[in-house]
């Protein structure tokens, strides 16, 4: 029992050590920032997430191998209410837990990295170095909690910390309007996402811990509840699709998706944070760790079957007319979680974790190759003033070459095996929504190859747009002018940038070849996920078609994807190096359709004039109904008009006379004569 205790300790405090390793590296940066200095500064922030990475590495070793066991403890007693409830601070490791620590740590130290070169001359470095790794902090909280309190910490903290990193440059007004926009739609996802862990103390008498709740949830598959008198629902599928919600606002699912474009605002390190490993992947790593709830609720599985679809179709749309580089790898991302969505509710909840680990590598790779290219064209970053940057810029562009390749779905290439293997789950599930979700997910194959080597084309190919005699300087919507002058060239991006490019290229090509079998069909995820093997077949299936990566890859060559996506590439390469002037006449031609892409459907205009004029609206009629006619006019200044009214009357009686009292007093005197002896007086004259 001794030594089972000490084992205990010693792995609480490994996991304390990953975990709170970030923060001291923010809490230093962030407090002694001046006395430390740059170097200082990016120095114990890099260690930290050097010494999480590292011991990470160390855990997801364990489980590969088989020494490491299951990890589920309580630190202490955080709230004891009565008998009933008691809230702990805990850790829960396990597979999944372990593989996603390894993703969020690498790809945020590659981030860190590259910061050093990225913000070298920005005014507020150690701020944004101590603000990347409390996110990183909050990140590993929300992975490791072992109990709904916990993960509502860590889920609360990343929208937090984003705020701050999405309005970094606080004196720009469109940082500070993108970074308010984020916080109050994910005020919205949130809301849902507390209902649903109100639902679960309310009913399930198991407290917040998971596994008591996982416990407890198949007994209460059939219960019914009501919200609105008379009509009953299901209690599982509320509690699953109000949890859900929590996840479309943090993973940016239609229609709370409008949040991740605008955060582009934040300096390029710190989009390639959010769209990559932390924030964005939170929702898709609820919704898994909480396949034991959802594989109980059909309805709820279908529900996010169709919002996954239609984000992975529609926002990649929107990708098409983008000319800003960084908000094409973003309504990119937008695509991508669609696609892990779909996965999650196919119950595929593996295949949708491997491609959150794929699309985390070459995801990072493309934000910081096009952070690259933003330095390299001094802050411009209008692609129609790019063009012929392969030159200049080798390994950038071979980088964001090979993480075009792997977002498309190259056969081989890591985002292949994963995003596939998505597409085929789709096709074997049994849901009826699905066959739209499979066509869905199809056509936008060639959306994504499309839009993907429309920037590389532009960016890296064709005329060297700003040596042309019209061009000027680019003005952001700041007013600040930026880009190259006439005589001026794009040089490469030092080395502390282009590491990071390297070291994610790696992974980008070749995870997906070495991962899918012992992730998928190998039981790696072990008890980490559920699936109720009897109603979805999908995994199953999947295992008895698979004969290896490298057949899979090859087979991908023939495949109807990859043939869609090498019919995005060429038309790409068609309307921007072959016939550059094709683009300007199908917009011209297809006007409607490009206006009503340009203005994203319009969902910012209705949000615009439904939640902001209308709280204007509701607000200007409290004010003036409320506050100006009812308590100003009625209550305060209604009450003194009484009392000047009855004043001026009372007033008029005080003559002075002693006559007019003594009328005033027998006059009062035989009111109260008639008020006392009236019943006597009827009784005598009737």
């Amino acid at each position: 029992m001794a030594g089972e205790k000490v084992i205990i300790m010693d792995k609480m405090s490994l996991y304390l050590i990953i975990v709170l390793a970030p923060l001291f590296g923010s809490l230093l940066a962030g407090l002694f920032g001046k006395q430390i200095g740059k170097i200082g500064t990016h120095t114990v922030t890099i260690l930290g997430l050097l010494v999480s990475t590292a011991l990470s590495c160390y855990i997801l070793k364990g489980f590969i191998t088989g020494e490491e066991a299951v990890f589920n403890e309580n630190l202490y007693t955080w709230l004891t209410v009565g008998n009933s409830l008691t809230v702990s601070v805990g850790f829960m490791v396990d597979q999944l837990t372990a593989l996603m620590m390894v993703v969020v740590t690498s790809v945020s130290l590659m981030v860190h990295i590259y910061t050093i070169g990225y913000m070298k001359d920005d005014p507020g470095y150690q701020r944004f170095f101590s603000y990347i790794s409390l996110f990183t902090f909050s990140m590993l909280v929300l992975l490791m909690s072992n109990n709904f309190v916990q993960l509502f910490f860590g889920w609360e903290a990343v929208g937090l910390v984003s705020y701050l990193l999405i309005g970094f440059w606080f004196k720009r007004p469109t940082a500070i309007f993108a970074n308010l926009k984020a916080f109050l739609i994910n005020r919205v996802g949130d809301f849902g996402f507390l209902l649903g862990i109100g639902l679960i103390l309310a009913y399930f008498n198991a407290g917040l811990e998971y596994t008591a709740v996982f416990e407890a949830a198949p007994a209460l598959k059939d219960t019914m509840i009501t919200i609105i008198p008379g009509v009953e629902w299901n209690l599982m599928t509320v509690t699953c699709i109000l949890l859900f919600i929590g996840a479309m606002g943090k993973s940016a699912q239609f229609p709370l998706h409008v949040w991740l474009p605008d955060s582009m605002e934040g300096p390029t390190p710190i989009s390639a944070l959010i769209h990559a490993a932390t924030m964005v992947t939170a929702g898709i790593f609820m919704v898994t760790r909480m396949s034991p709830l959802f594989e109980l609720s059909t309805t709820a599985l279908t529900f996010i079957i169709v919002i996954g679809s239609i984000t992975a179709l529609f926002m990649g749309f929107l990708g098409i007319v983008q000319n800003d580089i960084k908000r094409v790898v973003a309504y990119s991302t937008l695509s991508q979680l669609g696609y892990m969505v779909v996965a999650l509710g196919v119950s595929a909840y593996a295949a949708g974790m491997f491609h959150v680990m794929t699309h985390a590598f070459f995801k990072a790779l493309l934000f910081l190759c096009a952070g690259s290219v933003i330095i390299g064209m001094h802050h411009d970053q209008d692609m129609r003033n790019m063009g012929g940057l392969r030159k200049y810029m080798p390994i950038t562009w071979i980088t964001m070459l090979l993480g075009s390749l792997s977002l498309i779905g190259t056969p081989f290439f890591s985002g292949f095996f994963s995003k596939d293997s998505i597409i085929e789950a789709v096709q074997f599930s049994n849901l009826p929504i699905a066959n739209m979700a499979y066509w869905f997910l199809i056509i936008s194959v060639f959306v994504t190859a499309f839009y993907s080597f429309r920037l590389y084309f532009l960016v890296f190919h064709g005329k060297e747009r700003w040596k042309e005699p019209g061009f000027k300087h680019h003005a952001d919507s700041n007013g600040e002018h930026h880009g190259l002058a006439p005589n001026q060239n794009p040089k490469e991006s030092p080395w502390t940038m282009t590491l990071p490019l390297i070291l994610l290229a790696i992974p980008s090509v070749i995870i997906g070849y070495y991962t899918i079998e012992p992730l998928l069909y190998g039981g790696f995820f072990g008890e980490s996920i559920y699936i109720d093997a009897a109603l979805h077949t999908v995994m199953a299936s999947m295992s008895e078609h698979f004969e290896g990566a490298k057949a899979m890859g090859v087979h991908g060559f023939t495949g109807l994807p990859f043939w869609l996506a090498l019919a995005g590439v060429i038309a790409a390469f068609v309307m921007y190096m072959v016939v550059p002037a094709l683009p300007d006449k199908l917009k011209t031609i297809f006007k409607p359709i490009y206006t009503l892409l340009d203005n994203k459907y319009y969902i910012d205009d209705l949000y615009y004039l439904v939640f902001v004029k209308g709280s204007q609206k509701l607000g200007r009629f409290f004010w003036q109904v409320g506050d100006v006619l009812l308590i100003d006019s009625g209550i305060v200044n209604g009450s003194a008009r009484v009392v000047a009214v009855c004043s001026a009357a009372f007033r008029k009686l005080q003559t002075g006379f002693i006559y007019t009292y003594a009328i005033a007093m027998i006059l009062g005197l035989l009111i109260l004569i008639v008020y006392w002896f009236y019943p006597v007086i009827l009784k005598t004259f009737l």
